[in-house]
């Protein structure tokens, strides 16, 4: 009995230290570092596209170990300073059609990119957490800077940014309004929704060695959850989320599936449910932008297939040169106008 019971222990020693391997690997891998894209094979808007009417004073500030790049816009307008935070993925940059709307409005805009992305420091994005992190440290440099002491600070965020600017709200700072869009709840239920699809119910033996490694990368910061966030405040939240969103699923890991938890009188929502305008990144282009995109992928389509999936740089960067990006990024003014909306109301309040 004395053999069997520490062949049992050894045995279950032995999976907990390979499946805690496994979790390394897999969760490192789903957060590594996103570099700046290469400008002349996109479709996305570009600063250099716009420089001429939106001018933009370069900052940086410390998070953790790393000096992140922030980028403040509109420094003229008093209206409020909406802090912009983005994807994961992505950079400040990627939401240049949200960030030019909010200054036409007259706001002041501070975004900035996230450990591990774009113009920031950082090897990897290092994992969900670090968002809330990031945020967390841009805001106390805001807190420091004279030319904002007087403007309402306003949050909108989108995807990584949608679950950091819910859960700031844990924290000790005066923020008049969030906007959350396409936001998860917590980082625990991000990462085994993800791990569903990729293992299937196996993720669920899983779930110990995830939780802790998590734990030791960030500590307490990994178990904060937005819907406790925002019930402990009183701070009204604006929550957008579409229904078919496949990389922040409506009826799983997103904030909006915990409506009926939230106790805080002054959050709002708004269900995408319109069939290509309610996924995770399409809720941001107007018909004319998503009708232009269709037909430009039928036509990189032809040539994805003429090159047998190979395409010369030279040949994509001809055809990337040739393409409308204001046209390509052409905003939803109609969800747009709704979160300005949002935004000014709870400034009156």
């Amino acid at each position: 009995m004395k053999i069997v019971s520490l062949s049992i222990v050894g045995l279950v020693l032995l999976f907990s230290i390979i499946s805690f391997i496994i979790v390394m690997f897999i969760y490192n891998g789903q957060f590594p570092r996103y570099d700046r894209h290469d400008s002349k094979v996109t479709a996305e808007l570009r600063y250099e596209d716009i420089e001429d009417k939106y001018s933009r004073n370069l900052v940086n500030f410390k998070s953790e170990k790393n000096l992140l790049q922030g980028y403040v816009y509109g420094l003229n307008n008093k209206k409020g300073l909406v802090v912009v935070v983005h994807g994961l993925g992505g950079g400040a940059d990627s939401y240049l059609p949200q960030i030019k709307y909010f200054v036409d409005q007259g706001w002041s805009v501070f975004a900035y990119d996230a450990t591990g992305s774009f113009d920031s420091e950082g090897k990897t994005t290092k994992g969900f957490p670090q968002a809330l992190i990031d945020l967390n440290s841009a805001l106390t440099y805001i807190k420091s800077q004279e030319e904002f002491n007087n403007l309402p600070i306003l949050l909108f965020g989108h995807s990584w940014g949608g679950y950091a600017v819910a859960n700031i709200l844990h924290y000790d700072f005066k923020i008049e309004a969030v906007v959350t869009v396409s936001g998860a709840n917590s980082p625990m239920e991000m990462i085994i929704e993800q791990g569903r699809s990729m293992m299937g119910d196996f993720i669920k033996i899983q779930y110990p060695y995830l939780w802790l490694y998590q734990r030791i990368l960030f500590g307490e910061t990994a178990s904060l959850k937005a819907v406790d966030a925002i019930n402990k405040s009183d701070v009204p939240v604006l929550i957008i989320h579409g229904m078919e969103d496949e990389s922040v699923s409506y009826e799983g890991s997103s904030i909006i599936s915990k409506i009926n938890k939230i106790t805080n009188t002054k959050v709002k929502t708004i269900l995408l449910n319109e069939h290509g305008h309610s996924g995770h990144n399409n809720i941001f282009k107007s018909d004319a932008s998503m009708g232009y995109i269709d037909k430009i992928n039928i036509k990189y389509r032809k040539l994805y297939d003429h090159y047998e999936q190979n395409i010369p740089y030279e040949i994509k960067k001809d055809f990337y040169s040739k393409i409308d990006r204001a046209l390509a990024q052409d905003i939803n003014l109609i969800l747009m106008d709704k979160i300005n909306e949002f935004f000014i109301e709870s400034i009156k309040k």
